[in-house]
């Protein structure tokens, strides 16, 4: 069997604070194989971005967070590489989609010089017209009509939903191993929303790349994802295939997160069954991810 595109054993994150220590994570385990789509789903707060930013190694550097565990990146541990090697993984073999597009993108540089830094990356000696001629194809890719004009266009020029597609294109621009995409189109509206997350799933599917899809709507994430994990104050509480996790939602955490989702028939707010702390605390495992039943 091939080594995971990204393993994560154990992962705990604290947050030093006049306070004291701030536990963030507690124990966070996952794994994504190559070309799989795996979704991290919870509320505001539950921990999803810390655990992107710590894969990227954006936390490493703060002298108030205390990391501990494995976080490995097509076999090599993460935490053993020096931070030049860290660095050169992002943007070529490692991407990320944030949540706002239009905060994302420099407003005072046009598309095509932010497009040109990214393909430099993956390619520094390239040429200029060559980082164009690849630019105009990867907007092309993601359905973009007049590539020239984005081009050639500021991000205040565009719309959310083009600024969207233009972010997808340059996170896939080098071709990554793994994509990590933050509450894509979440900024966007629902129809636009639909058209970015189908779009994103056929070039994953297309260039074969592992995505960790980060969501609070299960919704969205029964139309994209493999394998689910919910994360719940900072812990995994239940996991496996998207299929199982629909049709037979163990925890009380993620049967509430169901039933959050929007219906045309309406409804309350739904309140959580049996929302103690210590029944929040176990992990459920559905068949084929490990032995089913509780672990403490």
């Amino acid at each position: 069997m091939n080594a995971p595109t990204l393993q994560i054993r154990d992962l705990n994150l604290g947050f030093r604070t006049y306070a004291g220590m701030i536990e963030v994570l507690h124990g966070i385990s996952l794994h994504i194989g190559r070309g799989e789509r795996v979704a991290l789903v919870g509320e505001s707060g539950s921990g999803k971005s810390v655990t992107a930013r710590i894969i990227l190694g954006l936390l490493q550097s703060l002298r108030s967070a205390r990391i501990s565990g494995r976080v490995e990146f097509e076999g090599r541990d993460l935490e053993r590489l020096a931070e030049r090697e860290r660095h050169a993984l992002r943007g070529t073999k490692m991407s990320m989609i944030f949540q706002d597009p239009t905060s994302s993108l420099n407003p005072v540089y046009t598309i095509a010089t932010q497009f040109r830094e990214v393909l430099e990356r993956g390619n520094p000696g390239i040429r200029e017209a060559q980082a164009r001629s690849q630019a105009i194809a990867a907007l092309d890719d993601v359905a973009i009509s007049e590539p020239e004009r984005v081009l050639n266009s500021y991000p205040f020029q565009l719309s959310g939903g083009m600024n969207q597609r233009v972010m997808i294109a340059m996170a896939l621009a080098n071709e990554p191993s793994l994509l990590i995409a933050d509450e894509p189109g979440t900024a966007l509206d629902v129809t636009v929303q639909a058209q970015t997350l189908k779009l994103m799933r056929d070039l994953v599917q297309r260039h074969n790349t592992a995505v960790l899809f980060i969501s609070h709507n299960l919704g969205v994430v029964r139309e994209f994802a493999d394998r689910v994990y919910v994360i719940y104050k900072g812990r995994i509480v239940e996991q496996g295939s998207a299929a199982a996790l629909f049709e037979d939602p163990r925890h009380p955490y993620t049967r509430a997160l169901l039933k959050a989702v929007p219906r045309i028939t309406g409804g309350g707010i739904p309140e959580i069954e049996d929302a103690s702390e210590s029944y929040f605390a176990p992990l459920v495992v559905h068949e084929g991810f490990g032995e089913p039943g509780v672990v403490g």
